[in-house]
């Protein structure tokens, strides 16, 4: 593999890309003509352009964009477009380029990727390759977070039907409609030779730096070599909503070494009874499971400004 350096060169000088948006959701298929149009402009290569209009379709449609061989894969979408794509491109000597096209634009955000679509391209025209971390379930890499309790459930029983109707609506209406019987978890997550135990309805664990569109704290971010570990309330079920609400208002203002925060490199993580696990709002299995991280697994175009460890 080239190294960094040799790769954003390598863009510079050739500009060969590929792109791949998600045209299944309202704001792809309407911004993707733009998209196409305004790399074009900046005096990109386009050595393929895929409108993607059925999600079944997307992983492959992305194995055909990298097998073009460019040196750039650009991909428009939201957080699930956008991990699909980082879990192809994961040790490869391709940079992943972001047109953050979702509604909370979690990954984005973390990398620092400007959510309008004008400045976006300019990233990919001025920005730099830099390395970011991946969180590892298994064989399987993830973007942003694992999920235990009741943000798993709700993925379970959210019904087709309220989901066609309601949009992404149906998540909350589920989650209020579960959480009147939701019973709590007993969590156990051994970590670096330590113990911790919550009760708990929501347990997160995050690779990057933001979720629903918010900071976590002021200080995490994909490429600190670090997981987050952090339950959302306690045992009361007011708890877990007042706790939504503090995170999204002062996330910003908190780091790692608050409460509750765990900052580790990897977990084992087991509750009292088998609990759902969602990973970047997938369902994938139950617990008990290993969390860890794959460092510097994924090559990204970033702000010219962007730390990179």
């Amino acid at each position: 593999m080239r190294t960094k350096q040799e790769l954003g060169a390598a863009i510079r000088r050739e500009r060969r890309v590929a792109l791949v948006v998600n045209a299944h959701s309202r704001r792809g298929r309407r911004l993707y003509e733009g998209a196409r149009l305004r790399l074009a402009a900046a005096g990109f290569t386009l050595l393929g352009t895929y409108p993607v209009d059925r999600p079944d379709e997307l992983e492959r449609t992305l194995a055909a964009a990298a097998d073009l061989g460019p040196d750039l894969l650009i991909v428009g979408g939201g957080d699930g477009t956008i991990g699909a794509a980082a879990r192809l491109l994961a040790h490869r000597d391709i940079a992943l380029g972001l047109l953050p096209l979702g509604t909370t634009n979690n990954f984005a955000r973390t990398v620092g990727i400007p959510l309008d679509l004008d400045a976006a391209v300019a990233v990919l025209t001025d920005g730099k390759v830099i390395d970011v971390d991946l969180g590892l379930v298994g064989n399987l890499r993830f973007t942003n977070h694992v999920g235990i309790g009741l943000s798993a459930d709700v993925m379970r029983t959210a019904s087709p039907r309220l989901k066609r109707v309601t949009g992404r609506l149906a998540y909350p209406i589920t989650a209020l409609a579960l959480l009147t019987r939701h019973r709590p978890l007993r969590a156990s997550v051994r970590a670096e030779g330590r113990e911790h135990e919550f009760v708990t309805h929501q347990l997160y664990v995050a690779n990057g730096g933001f979720h629903a569109g918010r900071p976590i704290t002021a200080d995490a971010d994909a490429d600190d070599r670090l997981l987050v570990a952090y339950p959302v309330g306690g045992r009361a079920r007011r708890e877990l909503l007042r706790d939504t609400a503090r995170n999204a208002a002062t996330g910003y203002r908190r780091t790692v070494r608050d409460e509750p925060f765990l900052a580790v490199r990897q977990l084992w993580l087991e509750t009292d009874r088998p609990a759902p696990v969602e990973v970047d709002g997938e369902l994938y299995g139950e617990t008990p499971i290993r969390i860890g991280l794959d460092p510097n697994a994924l090559r990204v175009m970033a702000p010219a400004d962007s730390p990179d460890r």
